[in-house]
């Protein structure tokens, strides 16, 4: 990999080179064969049209056991240490649109304990955002008789004895080399990892039989699975199969959207005036004045704002181009582009946060084993 860019499941720097970041972690290009078998079940989504969920592993065993009808669920997570962004819910829109096309079952985990191990918070902080996350879970709409929320500090019960059957098949040696631990690590951000494996075996320990699961996520995460991978056959599971995606960049021009800048990143719970002034400072591909502009055209590829419709806010590939040619033509300026989509995450925003509150009466019954949050 090379060293301009570093991607683990708790850092990411640099510019990204995903088709370098595929090989090294030997994951599979989503092709257009795949694409087009993908078609047979209903409209593509256009996250995976426009390449934003790229590579797999064994997505197409779980095509053709699903096709044979051995049904598959599908797991997914957050790590609760801030308030829900624009960047985690990309990924968690393309799985609502899984369950739909295909009527999976859905697990969802939100790992407390994470947090806490690896982050400065309490496990206090980390179980209160957790129920603030999961708020933002509920009000994308999955299917409430269909997804279960795992909280690990909640379902440890059920959880432990599983993660310690994993664990004592994973070596200190292999945590060093796949997530670059050392001495200074704490033994707890070691057995981690461990936890994070236990939701791609619940369906099958619940079913009493093999269950495959399908896991989207983003591809910083799938150091973690192909521990998993790793492990699942001598501890009598199916591999869980991935379908991983690129991260949501932030509205600095940086590759991933990140919590620590807030000015760079869209929150479900941010006010349409918040929303405003980030957009307003966004970084675009436009020129220093508005004539240069209008003389010698923008540059969309490096664009955030042209980014946020690409990966969330405009589905039509038309209507996407256009605006493109706009920017490249110099018929559209920077100013235009910014209002436009502050108004487009704003009519989201406003839908989605009167969900989120009716969500706190709901989000209770759609616990893993029936946890009180």
């Amino acid at each position: 990999m090379p060293e301009e860019f570093k991607v683990t499941p708790w850092e990411v720097t640099g510019d990204i080179d995903y088709d370098a970041l595929q090989r090294s972690f030997g994951t599979t290009p989503i092709d257009d064969a795949l694409i087009a078998r993908l078609e047979r079940y209903g409209d593509v989504h256009p996250m995976i049209r426009r390449g934003i969920f790229y590579t797999h592993r064994d997505l197409v065993q779980i095509l053709d056991g699903y096709d044979k009808g051995d049904r598959f669920c599908l797991y997914t997570g957050r790590g609760p240490s801030g308030n829900t962004h624009l960047g985690h819910m990309m990924p968690w829109m393309f799985t609502k649109w899984i369950q739909d096309t295909f009527g999976t079952d859905l697990l969802f985990q939100l790992t407390d304990d994470e947090k806490f191990l690896f982050k400065d918070m309490t496990l206090e902080d980390t179980t209160s955002m957790a129920y603030e996350n999961a708020l933002d879970i509920v009000a994308l709409g999955f299917d409430p008789k269909k997804t279960r929320i795992i909280l690990n500090t909640k379902n440890v019960q059920k959880m432990y004895p599983v993660a310690l059957r994993v664990a004592k098949k994973v070596t200190f040696s292999t945590a060093k080399a796949v997530f670059g631990f050392d001495n200074s690590t704490n033994i707890g951000s070691i057995f981690y990892t461990t936890m994070q494996a236990v939701p791609a075996f619940l369906p099958t320990i619940d079913a009493g039989r093999q269950v495959p699961v399908l896991i989207p996520c983003g591809i910083d995460q799938d150091p973690h699975f192909r521990v998993t991978r790793d492990v699942a056959p001598g501890l009598g599971y199916p591999k869980p199969a991935l379908i991983c995606c690129k991260m949501m960049p932030g509205l600095n021009g940086g590759d991933k959207m990140s919590s620590s800048d807030e000015n760079a990143t869209i929150y479900t719970t941010d006010t349409p005036k918040q929303v405003k002034k980030k957009v307003g400072r966004a970084f675009t591909g436009g020129c220093v004045s508005v004539e240069e502009q209008r003389e010698k055209g923008g540059n969309p590829e490096v664009c955030a704002v042209f980014k946020y419709f690409y990966y969330m806010f405009e589905h039509d590939d038309a209507r996407l181009n256009e605006l493109a040619e706009k920017c490249r033509s110099g018929s559209i300026l920077c100013g235009e582009c910014k209002m436009c989509l502050t108004e487009r995450i704003n009519v989201f925003l406003e839908e989605h946060q009167d969900k989120r509150e009716k969500a706190r009466d709901v989000v209770g019954d759609m616990t893993y084993d029936g946890f009180e949050w």
